[in-house]
């Protein structure tokens, strides 16, 4: 049996008859309602996080298309010479 802890809160009265309103809708109480509204959120979050954390992972390698690149390619799409995706031109331990 899963193990859960209480939380009172306050709400906006028009936020706390949406959520009555919903729970009779949906055949729950207001708390379930709620509680799947808090665990979406927290999935939400912990996904962005995640996302985030790896992006500067990739980042710090090092490993990116210049400006002139993108802007170059950027500027090609739609036209009859569209171009490929550009690939990264600036590397680790690359000398200007």
């Amino acid at each position: 049996m899963s193990r859960t802890a209480r939380l009172s809160l306050r709400l906006e009265p028009d936020l706390k008859e949406w959520l009555e309103g919903e729970a009779r809708r949906s055949d729950r109480s207001a708390g379930y309602i709620a509680a799947h509204a808090i665990a979406a959120a927290k999935a939400r979050s912990d996904a962005r996080r995640s996302q985030i954390v790896q992006a500067m992972a990739e980042a710090d390698k090092g490993v990116f298309v210049s400006e002139e690149r993108m802007t170059e390619w950027f500027l090609s799409l739609g036209t009859d010479n569209e171009l490929p995706e550009p690939e990264a031109d600036i590397l680790p331990n690359q000398r200007a």
